[in-house]
């Protein structure tokens, strides 16, 4: 049964009010910024749960930090329906980013309050801690403390980017305890969750480009990262060496960077699923100069698929292709330590659900991949049925000028609270 026009009105008036007071608490102009473990995000975590006392939710927060609003179900014993999302931001980001995740979950137990609509399940809204790897160099950090799969060594290892100190001194200042990590332990079962889902704005121009409100996403790509890798050549005069006697190691990265992007074309055109950028590429500033060989090169990698066992195979092509190319300028390539985050699936029977909704609704929808990374596949990785919505944004994420339309977060809240309400009336 499809809520009630009116019910959703006075949601998506709900969530208005909260994209504008989560902006007012965080600004930080050109954009807002909400540290992880910082003011901002706690700032936006207590006004997520003063809304949510104001629907009559249950609201609590675990040792980490992790939000949680309850609408009761009738049946307590049942596994929960769970929607949520992450409440930092990037430094002088946009406002949308992760927190549409949290202000559609809201906003969905609003319209279903509004409907008169007691669920047989209890309807989970998690505010999930640090996902943003800006902030400390670890990714789903919430997600991951939050199912006990962050290292133990974490708290007292991560340290904050723009302070320098650790991921446990920066919970102790919110009254946070580390404690729960440091063991490995779990704070949400499993067993108590029947499914995830995560509404989130589009981080590219795909619903843009096809003048589209929402996107179903197939699957969050897995990413391997090498963001420390170096050249090291020879510094020589750039008049005075022939060719053939250069060790020149921003040729030799070059070259490199240049080889991937062909083999990504290759591979792209045979339907391969693939992104790969080199994100920073920089000589040395202590001693390039216009009229210098360089002798070192710094750059990074960010290669993404939703094929795990393709990412292995370009992994193994890039340090092959980098001796090759070392052999023949004679250079050295180090692509330091690595990271990895494997891809994750959406559940098909969810996806199917939120197309049927979407329908039903009357709104536009495309399946796509997330090329970005979200907690959605953290919970997913543990064998959750998972899913994603995606909203139109204009102008990208990760800036001032994310551009959230409220038209299209009622077409999403539309089609969210018909799939929600389904899955929380199952037996």
């Amino acid at each position: 049964m499809p809520i009630p026009d009116r019910a959703l009105t006075d949601a998506l008036t709900l969530a208005e009010e909260l994209f504008a007071r989560l902006r007012a608490a965080s600004l930080d102009p050109p954009g807002v910024t909400r540290a992880s473990y910082g003011e901002g995000e706690a700032a936006a975590h207590a006004i997520m749960a003063e809304a949510a006392r104001g629907l009559g939710l249950e609201v609590t927060a675990d040792a980490i930090g992790t939000l949680r609003m309850v609408l009761p179900g009738s049946d307590r014993g049942l596994p929960a329906v769970a929607i949520g999302s992450h409440l930092d931001s990037v430094p002088h980001g946009g406002n949308y980013d992760g927190a549409a995740g949290v202000v559609l979950g809201l906003a969905t137990a609003a319209a279903l309050i509004a409907a008169g609509r007691r669920p047989r399940r209890d309807l989970l809204i998690l505010g999930i801690r640090a996902e943003e790897m800006c902030w400390f160099p670890a990714h789903y950090l919430g997600s991951r403390a939050l199912l006990g799969l962050l290292p133990k060594q974490a708290p007292d290892t991560l340290r904050r980017v723009d302070t320098g100190r650790t991921l446990a001194e920066h919970m102790r200042d919110q009254g946070l305890d580390a404690k729960p990590i440091r063991e490995g332990r779990a704070l949400l079962r499993t067993d108590r969750i029947a499914c995830f889902i995560e509404p989130h704005i589009e981080q590219g121009p795909v619903l843009v480009e096809e003048a589209l409100p929402i996107g179903i996403v197939t699957g969050i790509r897995g990413s391997l990262r090498y963001p420390q890798a170096v050249v090291h050549g020879r510094h020589a005069h750039a008049g005075a060496v022939p060719r053939a006697f250069r060790r020149d190691a921003a040729m030799a990265g070059v070259a490199l960077i240049s080889a991937l992007d062909a083999r990504w074309a290759m591979l792209e055109a045979g339907g391969a699923d693939l992104v790969c950028t080199a994100g920073i590429l920089a000589t040395d500033p202590a001693h390039h100069a216009p009229t210098k060989v360089p002798g070192l090169l710094r750059f990074s990698l960010d290669i993404r698929s939703l094929d795990a066992e393709l990412l292995s195979e370009i992994d193994h092509w890039l340090k092959t292709e980098a001796l090759r190319i070392g052999d023949a300028r004679g250079v050295e390539f180090d692509f330091g330590p690595p990271t990895h985050a494997a891809p994750a699936r959406m559940d098909a029977g969810l996806r199917d659900l939120l197309m049927r909704a979407a329908m039903a609704a009357g709104v536009p929808a495309k399946e796509m991949a997330s090329g970005a990374g979200h907690d959605c596949a953290t919970f997913a990785g543990v064998g959750l049925p998972s899913a994603m919505l995606f909203l139109r944004n204009r102008n990208g994420s990760h800036n001032p000028d994310e551009a959230l339309d409220m038209p299209d977060v009622a077409a999403a809240l539309a089609v969210l609270a018909r799939m929600v309400a389904e899955l929380l009336d199952q037996a």
